[in-house]
């Protein structure tokens, strides 16, 4: 029996021998796992397969994520230069700083060690860094010299792009005309903004890829450059902007003025040479650009000429043949009712020629001389000079004044503004205007920028030749002794104009403030320039021919020196003082 037991216990059983697996199973069973178990084998090769091969886009997006970055290439903006090639505005070489704040890593001492570079506040610095965007600005516009400071930190996440930076290297002398632009180079002011389609250029676009640090070591595709902007050629003359700045800038320091503003044209071409305005701003400085100082005056504000509108309407008379010349207005006693209103001259002149009423500046002359044709033939006149309307100068914030249907006016305000009451005009409106004198009677457009000597100027018949040359020789009148200008005379030339002073209207009634005014040509034998001065509310004097007529002079001196113009007038040498035998 021990032998069998024996013999047993040595041979060897096998596993399926196991009596606990001698259960009966289903034989569905088996085959429902092994089915399933390749139905979920299959779905996961088809989704491989779908996403791997099919729409891979996802995956790749993903994986490109991870290591590639798609950079944009910065575009030059266009230069500004003047008539003579000298830059008004340019750009240069900056650097922008960017991060990808998931892969910032930075210790509190790098943290403020770059924040001091980028001159920003700690707190600022660690707010634009917990931002979910996987790329942020840290700073625009920085100094080449900073950024390679920033760059050997070798900070990670932190990287650094070429950008440009606006300069402007005749700061506040030009600032209102040429304008400026913002922190991503767009215009907001001036040309810069009025010309932005054609100075904006393209952006580039490169592709890199990044190393596990975050750091860019490689291009992988071709970059595309990038497109500049174009060159803008102004109109305007350095030299004589130089002029014009400094001489409404002396004026404002000394009739301690609210702003004075100059306009210098070109009669031949249209073209204007200057534009300059004070108060003025450096457009470098950006803590500076807000406020009025940032108004361009002499485009967008609008205000009553007074006696500058005389000589039109004095054409107007001499056009129509109901006046001439030398034919005599009585101005006794010097003052003139119409209905409830009653108009005054500084002064009791009497009988006066044509000529005298503008000479001696006469309201009773002249709004007895508009009172010789109908309302409607004034308004055509007004409206053919450009009044009422912006000259499309393509300046922003441009102004066309005030000038109401003529139809609404009555006796009293035809009267007031065949004298420059009760129509508003902007400054350069006012030079465009006084081209019917110092050309042939016709005008043509103003041009902010170079014309091209092919380019064929049309211009606008308003007076007849012969209108235009007696109203001149009534301007050259003004400034002559007996006249309300001496003060605009310029050595050396022929030159006449027209003194304007008005009340400024505020809150629609008249203040006890003053716009002094004078529009002059130059010279008379052949004129060439046509200059508009305006100082609004002079403290010390307020009178046309004392405040803005002096600025005219320096102003057309320097011009027209500057331009080369020959003097048309000999000078008259002073006699000195002898002295007497004691």
């Amino acid at each position: 029996m021990s032998i069998i037991r024996r013999r047993a216990a040595a041979r060897p059983h096998r596993f399926t021998e196991n009596p606990l697996l001698q259960l009966a199973l289903p034989a569905w069973r088996s085959r429902f796992v092994g089915l399933a178990l390749m139905s979920l084998f299959l779905l996961l090769l088809a989704a491989a397969f779908y996403w791997q091969v099919i729409n891979n886009a996802f995956l790749q997006g993903e994986g490109n994520s991870r290591y590639r970055r798609d950079l944009e290439v910065s575009a030059s903006r266009g230069k500004i230069a003047d008539r003579n090639g000298d830059l008004l505005a340019i750009s240069a070489p900056m650097k922008s700083i960017w991060a990808i704040p998931a892969d910032v890593k930075l210790e509190p001492a790098q943290r403020q060690t770059l924040a001091s570079l980028l001159e920003m506040d700690a707190k600022e610095l660690d707010r634009r860094l917990a931002t979910e965007k996987s790329f942020v600005y840290l700073q625009r516009q920085v100094a080449p010299e900073v950024a390679a400071r920033i760059a050997a930190l070798k900070l990670p996440g932190i990287h650094q792009d070429g950008a440009f930076r606006r300069f402007y290297p005749a700061a506040e002398m030009v600032a209102h005309l040429v304008g400026f632009t913002g922190v991503d180079d767009n215009g907001l002011e001036g040309v810069e903004l009025a010309f932005q389609n054609e100075l904006t250029g393209t952006p580039g676009h490169r592709t890199v890829i990044r190393d596990r640090r975050g750091q860019i070591v490689e291009d992988v595709e071709h970059m595309r450059p990038p497109l500049d902007g174009r060159d803008i050629r102004l109109a305007l003359d350095s030299k004589i902007q130089y002029l014009a700045f400094s001489a409404i800038k002396q004026a404002a320091f000394e009739h301690q003025a609210r702003a004075v503003s100059a306009v210098v044209v070109d009669v031949r071409t249209g073209e204007v040479l200057a534009l300059a305005n004070w108060p003025s701003y450096n457009p470098n400085n950006r803590a500076n650009r807000f406020g009025p100082q940032l108004r361009n005056r002499a485009v967008t504000d609008s205000f009553e000429p007074g006696s500058i509108m005389k000589p039109f309407t004095i054409a107007l008379a001499l056009e129509k043949g109901v006046f001439r010349f030398d034919s005599l207005i009585d101005c006794a006693p010097g003052r003139l009712t119409i209905g409830n209103a009653t108009i005054s001259d500084t002064h009791a002149y009497g009988l006066l020629t044509v000529a005298q009423v503008l000479q001696k500046s006469s309201n009773v002359g002249t709004a007895k001389i508009a009172a010789a044709f109908q309302p409607k033939d004034m308004w055509e006149m007004f409206d053919s000079l450009g009044f009422g309307a912006p000259l499309d100068l393509g300046f922003p914030g441009e102004v066309g004044g005030r000038l109401r249907p003529w139809k609404t006016w009555r006796p009293i305000e035809q009267a007031t503004m065949s004298y420059g009451h009760g129509i508003s005009a902007s400054l350069v409106q006012l030079a465009h205007a006084y081209q019917a004198f110092a050309r042939d009677g016709d005008i043509v457009p103003l041009s902010l920028r170079l014309r091209d000597d092919a380019e064929p100027i049309r211009g606008v018949q308003i007076f007849s030749p012969q209108t235009a040359r007696e109203v001149r020789a009534m301007l050259e009148m003004v400034v002559a002794p007996g006249g309300t200008a001496p003060r605009a005379q310029v050595p050396g030339y022929r030159v006449g104009g027209k003194t304007g002073t008005a009340y400024k209207i505020e809150g629609g009634v008249y203040a006890r403030k003053y716009v002094a005014s004078f529009v002059g040509i130059a010279p008379m034998s052949d004129p060439r320039l046509v200059v508009a001065v305006m100082v609004d509310e002079p403290m010390s004097q307020h009178y046309g021919g004392t405040v803005a007529a002096p600025v005219f002079a320096r102003i057309t001196a320097g011009a027209l020196r500057t331009l080369g113009v020959a003097p048309d007038m000999p000078l008259q040498v002073a006699a000195l003082p002898t002295e007497t035998a004691p």
